[in-house]
Parts: structure tokens; sequence; C-alpha cells
């Protein structure tokens, strides 16, 4: 790549889809307001239309990136927002950073590529939105449950009520789109499973160490796209086979990324695979 004229190639995509399922209740995206006495403090987050809740792709994108920094051991040094993520400072720490090559760099950056990893909102799905309906929980499609917060020393206790969508629920279809512009990024959709796993061991959303937010990807398909004709899907053993999980991707994982270089998706010495 010529540094005063960058030339990016895309080579191919990989698309991972499926479902995500709730194994506690899941609290994400709500407002911190409090709606009075007796009522709601933190709500989750609905689509406008149709009142249903709903993941945001920068949620589950942002998670997974959060736990891939803490695992490679990385400092979180630049803040954006009301958060603090990691972020390479220089050419040559980026051009061997996983993290910063999958998820993106801040834009004031000089020597940035483009982010590999795009993930789209994730609404609940329909057979879960009509169970919902039919089970009259507490609220809409959600739950309301009631935490205690305990003062060490005065002992008084301090009740909020937090909305969850509760355990058993169905997200989906999720969609990640993984983008390859270098012979590198082939490997690197390892880390992006890997991420998938690190998420899955710990939680999406609030409240995660009071039991909320535990989540698992279920019937998973991966196909790409590659150069040459980008318009056909290649799907991984068919366009019927599904992971039944993401334990079951794992045991693939090897023969995933080399089906991947047999795609044509591959780039070899800088040109077409």
């Amino acid at each position: 790549m010529n540094d005063e004229n960058p030339i990016l190639t895309l080579f191919g995509r990989v698309f991972i889809n499926c479902q995500i399922q709730t194994q506690s209740g899941l609290a994400i995206g709500g407002s911190g307001t409090m709606l009075g006495i007796g009522g709601i403090d933190k709500e989750v987050i609905v689509d406008q239309l149709t009142g249903k809740p709903y993941i945001p792709g920068s949620s589950l994108k942002g998670k997974i990136r959060s736990q891939m920094e803490k695992f490679f051991g990385l400092p979180q040094n630049q803040q954006i927002a009301q958060s603090r993520i990691h972020s390479c400072q220089d050419k040559k720490s980026y051009h061997n950073c996983a993290t910063c090559k999958i998820f993106g760099l801040p834009g004031e950056h000089d020597f940035t590529t483009p982010t590999r990893l795009v993930v789209r909102d994730i609404p609940l799905n329909d057979k879960s939105a009509k169970e919902l309906r039919l089970a009259k929980t507490d609220l809409r499609y959600t739950e309301a449950k009631t935490e205690v917060a305990i003062d060490r020393i005065t002992a008084q206790a301090s009740p909020r009520t937090i909305e969850r969508v509760p355990a058993g629920a169905m997200f989906g279809p999720a969609e990640m789109v993984y983008s390859i512009y270098e012979q590198a990024d082939v490997e690197r959709f390892e880390n992006v499973v890997e991420g998938m796993q690190l998420l899955e061991d710990d939680y999406l959303g609030g409240s995660g160490s009071r039991g909320s937010g535990k989540v698992a990807f279920c019937k998973i398909q991966v196909y790409a796209r590659a150069r040459g004709d980008y318009r056909q899907r290649r799907y991984y053993q068919g366009d019927d086979f599904e992971f039944a999980d993401l334990a079951a991707l794992n045991d693939e994982l090897k023969d995933v990324v080399q089906w991947i270089k047999n795609t044509g998706v591959p780039v070899q010495n800088g040109r077409e695979g």
C-alpha cells in the first residue's frame, strides 16, 4: 500500500447470521430517568415504530470490543462519549492490533483503515414477541425487576425497579458483517468468534453483576461474498446448514477459516486470491 496515496481493495465479506437468546433477563439501552414514585427507574430501548425491544448493534459491538481489550490487556487510553476504549496511537501499533483493525479507530488518526466489523441492530423476533404478549408480562414485552441496595453504614434500603426482557426471549436475525482488506484479516476472523465467546461468558446490557444480561448465540450460519462474483452467496456447508450454538462453531473454526480462504476471499501478495 502506498503511504501517500493508499489504495484499499475489498476482497470480500464474511457474514455471520444468528439468533441471540436471553439466558437471564436483559436490561439494555434504556434511559436513566425516573418516571415517578413506584415507576420504572430504567427502561429498555424499544423500536419507536413497533414498540418492541431490540438490541442495538452498537451495544453488542461495543461489549465485544471491551471484552477483547481486557482479554488482550490493552490500555483503554481514549475517551469516547461516556466511556473509554483502546486506541492505537501510531501506525506500527495499529498494523499489529486485531482489536483496532476489527472494531475501528476514531477518525482523527490519519493511519486508520476501514473498520472490518459491522453489527446490525437486532429485533425481538416475531415468535418471542407473540409469546411475551400472550404471557402477560408486567409490561408489554418486558418484566419489572425490583432491586434493593443496602447502605453498608446506615443499613438504609434504596429500592429501584429496572425493566428487562425476560429469560428465554429470542432476538434475531442478528447480522455481523466482516470485511477483508488484507491477508491478515482472514486469520482475524477467529478473533471475531473469540470475542463472541467472551461476551457469552460475561453479560450484555446493565446489571450483569446482579444476574442480568446472560445471552447465547444460536442457529448460526456463515456465508461469504467474494470478488469475481460478489453477487453469489457462498454458504459454509450449504445454505441449509447452521451451527446449533457457539460451541459448535468453535469446534469447526479452523475449518471455517480454511473455507474462507478457499472461497477466493483471501489476498495473495497484495492481490486478489
